[in-house]
C-alpha cells in the first residue's frame, strides 16, 4: 500500500506540474472502404501512431481527425476482419480514400502498407500472442481453440476431444489452475474445480472476434490465478458485426459440428444505432479418442512379463499394493507380485463426446450520438452442456454436465466498466471411472478376501506343481544356507520355461479367485459386456460418492463476481520540449464469492457445514510516455482471500521505441495463486487413498517407505512420522526482456527471454495413518492420505522464445516460432510440482490468401491455404502416481485449403489436424491423438 500511495502521489504531481500548450490544429479527412466491394467500413478506427489520438469512422466510412502533431504523421487504420494499414502523411492532403485490403497501394505522397501485426502487440511490455478473425478463419486446425497451439510459447494438451488445456512457461497440468481464461472479461472457470474446461464453457467459434494470450505472470491487472498466463477472448459486438453467420462441419470420427449466429441493431430517430442484439447456437459431437495405453505404469515394480500381472496405465483396479507383494516368500513359491484383474477404461467411459452452447446478448447505447464511444449497457447469458472426458488426478467421465453464466455490464470503451456476473454448474451424471473400477471389484470380493483366496489356491494347488518342475532346487541340499537356497530358487524361477509355467498357473489362479464364495458374501467378477456388469455399473455410477456409496459427483457450486475499472486517459498534454507526451492512470477493484455445493461427494460440505469462500482485490497503475519513444509503466495489486493473508503483486516495465519499427522492452511482473477449493476443503475417497484439503494442517503421518521397511523388519525405530503445515498461496516473480522489429516492411521478429522465481508451490504429500496392535506389532488399520501441501524449496525457471513472420508476394506469409523452457532448480522436495513442459518446441507455418487458381482454362479467384508443422521435444509428465510417465517426442502437421465464393457469401474449407496421422500421447494416461480430417462450409452475410 505504501508503494501504491507513492506512485499515485507522484502521478498527481506530474499532472498538476505539467504545462499545457495549445498547438495549431490540423484536420485530416478521409474515407475507409472495403477494397473488394468499395463500400464504406462503418466504425473503422483511425489512430495516429505513437499517440492515443484517434477517431472512429461513421456509418459511411468517413472520418475527420484534428491534431496538433507535426508532419510526417503516420495513421494506423484497422477494422475487424481486415488487414491493418499504416498511412504516412507528409503534408495536409485532400480527402483520403483508403481501401483496406491485403495489397499495398500508394496515393500521391501517402504511403500505405498492409500489416497483420497490431500496434497493441508491438507495443506490449509483456509477451503477447494474438489470433485475429482472419487467423481464426484460416487456422488449419480443426477449430480455433486447437489453433492456439501453434502460437509462440503456448503448450496445448489434449486429454480428450472435448477437453484441451492451454498453458505457458512450464508447470503444465491437466488441471490448468495456473492459467486464467476470460471471455469479454468474464472468467469461464468451473466454480467447483477452479479452472477452465478448455472451451467447453466458452464462445462459439462464429462469435469469436480475436484471442489474445498474455504469457507469464499477470496478476497485477488480472488477479489471482493469472499465474503463468491469461487467455483472453473477445466476441463480436453486434453493433459492428451484424447479419447472419452459419457453419456446418463434418469429418472423421463421426465429427459433426454446426453453428448459427444472428446479430442486428435498431436505430433511433436520428439514424444512430441505439440497441443491438445477438444470438449464438453451436453444437458438436464426435467419437472421442480412446485411452488404451496398456503398457506398465511408469516406474511400477511389475513389468509386463510378470506372471502375476502388472499395473497398466489405462486399466484401473490392477494397481500395485504392498500387501500383494510376495517376492521371496519361501512358502508361496513363484507367486511373486500379484495384481487384481482390472477394468479397461473403454469399458467404463462414455466416449461419445458432445457439447452444446447457446448464448445471447443485448447491447444498449446510452448516448447513441457518440457511436462506438457511447456508454453501453450489456446484458448477456450463456449456457453450455455436454459429455467429455476430463483428466485430473484420475480420468473422469463428465456426462450431461451443465454451466449457466449471466452477466450485466456498464462500459465505455477505453474509459471504464462495471461488471457483475455469476456462474452456476451442475455436474449432471458425472462419475469417476477409476473409483468405479475399485467399487466393482470390492462389490464382488474385497481386496483382503481376494488376496486370501489367491494365497490359499496357490498353497494348495500351485505350490506342489511348481516344486515338481524339473530343475527346482532341493531344499535338503541347502540346509543351513537359506540365502543360497533363495538365490537358487530365484535363478530357477527366472528360467523361460518356468516363467511360462508360472504365467499359466497365475491365469488359473485369476479364474479361481474371480469366482464368488457365498460363505464370505462375495460374488463372481463383474465381466464387462454382461447384464450383471451393466446393472452393477449403473447402480454404482448413479449413486453419490460418500453418502450413498457410489462414484457419481454432485456439484452445484457457483461463483459471484463484481469488477469495476476506470481509466484516466491523456492526463498530460504534450509540452513544447516533448519530455512528457502522455500520462494515463488506471484503478480498479473486484470482489468474488464461491459457494461450493457437493453434498460431501467431493468437498467437506456435508450436512450444514458452510465452506463458502470470498476474495477481493484492488489495483492501480499508470503509464508515462516520454518523448514519444519511452513508455514507463507501473502497477500494484493487493489481494485478500478469506482464509489467507494480504498479498501484493507489483509490476513495472519500460518500452523503448527508437525507430518506427523497433521496440525494446524490459519488465518485472508477479502473480499469486490462492489455493483452490480442493486444496482447502477436498475430502475424496478414491479407495486406495483419501484425497484431502489442508486448511488447518495434518499431523502424525507415516512415510510410505518407512512403513514398508517396518512391515519387513517389525522394527518400530524405522517408522518415520511427519507433519504437514497448513496450505499457503503460491507466488512467482518474473523478469523479462524482449526485442521486436520489422525489417524491410516484410519480416517481423519478436524475441523474448525470461527468468522466474517461484515460492510456496502447491502440490501434495502422501502419507499413511496407521495403528498397530501392541503385542504383535501388526497394523490394525492403515489409511493412506494425499494431503495438499506447499513446497519448502524455492525454484527458478528460465526460457527463450523467438517468433517471426515474413510477408511476401503480397499474398503469402511464412511464420515460425521456437520456444525453450527449463527448470533450473533440481530439488528432492517431493512437493515441487512437475514441470511437465518440453525443453524445446517449434512451429513452422506457410499460408496464402486471395489467390487465383486456373483449372482447365477456368479461373477461380479467392482461394487460400495454410500449413503448420509442429515439433515437441519429449519430456516426463508427472501427474498422479497412476498418470506419471514419459511423453515421447512427436510432430504434427495441420493443413487446410479454402475457397471463398463471394457471390453466395460462402467459404468452403477442407483440412486436417495431424494430417499424417502420427498417433501421439500429449498427456500421460490420456489417449493417443491421431488425424481429424474435416470439411466445413461457412456462410457469412454481413448486414450493412
Amino acid at each position: 500500500m505504501k508503494y501504491l500511495y507513492k506512485s499515485l502521489m507522484f502521478s498527481i504531481i506530474l499532472i498538476f506540474s505539467s504545462s499545457c500548450i495549445i498547438y495549431a490544429q490540423t484536420t485530416i479527412r478521409g474515407e475507409i472502404k472495403d477494397a473488394g466491394n468499395k463500400e464504406g467500413l462503418a466504425n473503422a478506427t483511425v489512430v495516429i501512431k505513437g499517440t492515443t489520438e484517434g477517431t472512429v469512422a461513421d456509418l459511411e466510412g468517413n472520418f475527420e481527425l484534428s491534431t496538433a502533431q507535426k508532419f510526417p504523421i503516420t495513421l494506423v487504420i484497422s477494422y475487424v476482419g481486415y488487414t491493418d494499414k499504416e498511412v504516412t502523411l507528409n503534408s495536409v492532403q485532400p480527402k483520403l480514400v483508403i481501401e483496406l485490403a491485403e495489397d499495398a497501394v500508394t496515393i500521391d505522397q501517402v504511403e500505405v502498407k498492409g500489416r497483420r501485426i497490431s500496434e497493441k502487440k508491438v507495443q506490449s511490455p509483456l509477451t503477447m500472442e494474438t489470433m485475429d478473425a482472419i487467423a481464426i478463419t484460416e487456422t488449419p486446425a480443426a477449430n480455433f481453440y486447437d489453433g492456439l497451439g501453434s502460437l509462440k510459447e503456448v503448450d496445448l494438451t489434449a486429454a480428450s476431444l472435448g477437453f484441451k488445456i492451454i498453458n505457458t512457461r512450464g508447470f503444465n497440468s491437466t488441471s490448468p489452475v495456473r492459467s486464467l481464461q476470460i471471455i469479454d472479461g468474464v472468467d469461464n472457470q468451473s466454480p467447483g474445480l477452479n479452472f477452465s474446461l478448455g472451451n467447453f464453457l466458452g464462445a462459439s467459434e462464429l462469435d469469436v472476434n480475436n484471442v489474445t494470450l498474455i504469457v507469464g505472470a499477470s496478476s497485477a491487472f488480472y488477479g489471482p490465478n493469472a499465474f503463468n498466463g491469461v487467455v483472453s477472448m473477445q466476441t463480436k459486438n453486434p453493433f459492428l458485426h451484424k447479419g447472419l453467420e452459419a457453419m456446418v462441419k463434418g469429418g472423421e470420427r463421426s465429427l459433426f459440428e454446426a453453428g448459427l449466429r444472428w446479430a442486428d441493431a435498431f436505430k433511433n430517430k436520428s439514424g444512430k444505432d441505439v440497441f443491438a442484439y445477438k444470438f449464438n447456437f453451436s453444437g458438436f459431437r464426435a467419437n472421442d479418442w480412446v485411452a488404451d495405453n496398456y503398457d506398465p505404469v511408469f516406474d511400477t515394480p511389475s513389468k509386463a512379463s510378470n506372471p502375476g500381472g502388472y499395473d497398466a496405465v489405462n486399466i484401473y483396479g490392477d494397481e500395485y499394493l504392498i500387501s500383494n507383494d510376495f517376492t521371496g516368500n519361501f512358502n508361496l513359491v513363484g507367486m511373486g507380485i500379484i495384481h487384481r484383474k482390472g477394468y479397461k477404461e473403454i469399458d467404463l467411459v462414455d466416449y461419445d463426446s458432445e457439447n452444446l452452447k447457446a448464448a445471447t446478448a443485448f447491447h444498449l447505447r446510452l448516448n447513441p450520438a457518440k457511436d462506438f464511444n457511447s456508454p453501453e449497457l450489456v446484458l448477456g447469458t450463456n449456457y453450455s452442456t455436454g459429455t467429455t472426458v476430463y483428466q485430473g488426478d484420475n480420468r473422469y467421465s463428465l456426462r450431461d454436465i451443465q454451466f449457466f453464466q449471466h452477466k450485466i455490464e456498464l462500459k465505455q470503451n477505453e474509459k471504464y466498466f462495471l461488471r457483475f456476473y455469476v456462474t452456476h454448474e451442475d455436474a449432471g451424471n458425472s462419475y469417476d471411472p477409476y473409483f468405479t473400477a475399485l467399487q466393482l471389484q470390492n462389490n464382488a470380493k474385497e481386496d483382503i478376501r481376494w488376496a486370501s483366496d489367491y494365497i490359499n489356491f496357490w498353497q494348495t494347488t500351485i505350490n506342489p506343481r511348481v516344486r515338481k518342475i524339473e530343475g527346482y532346487p532341493n531344499p535338503i541340499d541347502y540346509l543351513g544356507r537359506p540365502d543360497e537356497f533363495r538365490a537358487a530358487q530365484n535363478s530357477f524361477l527366472g528360467k523361460p520355461n518356468v516363467m511360462d509355467s508360472l504365467a499359466y498357473y497365475h491365469s488359473l489362479a485369476q479364474v479361481q479367485v474371480s469366482k464368488g464364495n457365498p460363505l464370505f458374501e462375495s460374488v463372481d467378477f463383474y465381466e464387462p459386456g454382461t447384464a450383471r456388469f451393466d446393472q452393477e455399473f449403473k447402480s454404482i455410477t448413479t449413486r453419490l460418492g460418500y453418502s450413498e456409496g457410489g462414484t457419481r459427483f454432485f456439484d452445484r457450486s457457483a461463483l459471484y463476481h463484481t469488477h469495476g475499472e476506470y481509466k484516466f486517459n491523456d492526463l498530460v498534454k504534450p509540452d513544447k520540449g516533448g519530455s512528457i507526451t502522455d500520462l494515463d492512470l488506471l484503478v480498479g477493484a473486484n470482489f468474488r464469492i464461491y459457494t461450493p455445493n457437493s453434498k460431501g461427494s467431493l468437498l467437506l460440505d456435508t450436512g450444514d457445514v458452510n465452506i463458502n469462500t470470498y476474495e477481493y482485490g484492488v489495483y492501480g497503475g499508470g503509464t508515462i510516455e516520454l518523448d514519444k519513444r519511452l513508455k514507463i509503466s507501473g502497477s500494484v495489486r493487493l489481494d485478500k482471500n478469506k482464509n489467507f493473508n494480504y498479498l501484493l503483486s507489483p509490476a513495472a516495465s519500460l518500452v523503448y521505441t527508437p525507430t518506427r519499427d523497433q521496440v525494446l522492452r524490459v519488465s518485472f511482473s508477479s502473480a499469486i495463486r490462492n489455493p483452490t477449493l480442493a486444496d482447502q476443503y477436498l475430502f475424496y475417497n478414491v479407495g486406495r487413498a483419501i484425497l484431502i484439503g489442508n486448511l488447518n494442517g495434518f499431523n502424525n503421518l507415516l512415510t510410505i517407505e518407512s512403513l514398508r521397511e517396518y512391515l519387513n523388519t517389525r522394527d518400530r525405530t524405522k517408522l518415520d512420522y511427519f507433519n504437514v503445515a497448513p496450505i499457503r498461496p503460491e507466488q512467482v516473480r518474473t523478469f523479462e526482456a524482449g526485442y521486436r522489429n520489422t525489417f524491410f516492411d516484410k519480416l517481423y521478429v519478436d524475441a523474448t527471454y525470461y527468468y522466474s522465481f517461484y515460492q510456496d508451490f502447491i502440490g501434495y504429500n502422501i502419507g499413511v495413518d496407521a495403528k498397530f496392535e501392541q503385542s504383535t506389532g501388526l497394523p490394525t488399520t492403515i489409511q493412506a492420505y494425499r494431503v495438499a501441501a506447499n513446497a519448502t524449496d524455492r525454484v527458478t525457471t528460465q526460457g527463450f522464445s523467438l517468433g517471426t513472420s515474413y510477408y511476401f508476394g503480397q499474398n503469402y506469409v511464412l511464420n515460425g516460432n521456437y520456444s525453450f523452457n527449463q527448470l533450473n532448480t533440481l530439488s528432492d522436495d517431493p512437493i515441487i510440482p512437475a514441470f511437465n513442459t518440453p525443453k524445446h518446441k517449434y512451429n513452422v507455418g506457410f499460408s496464402g490468401r486471395d489467390l487465383a487458381v486456373d483449372f482447365l482454362g477456368l479461373k477461380f479467384p479467392d482461394f487460400g491455404f495454410s500449413i503448420n508443422y509442429k515439433w515437441i521435444d519429449g519430456f516426463i509428465f508427472e501427474g498422479s502416481p497412476q498418470f506419471t510417465g514419459t511423453i515421447p517426442s512427436y510432430n504434427m502437421l495441420d493443413a487446410q485449403v479454402n475457397w471463398q465464393v463471394k457471390k453466395i457469401n460462402t467459404t468452403f474449407k477442407l483440412g486436417a489436424s495431424n494430417l499424417l496421422n502420427n498417433m501421439t500421447f500429449q498427456t500421460y494416461g490420456g489417449p493417443r491423438i491421431g488425424r481429424l480430417a474435416y470439411l466445413s462450409l461457412l456462410y457469412d452475410w454481413n448486414k450493412k
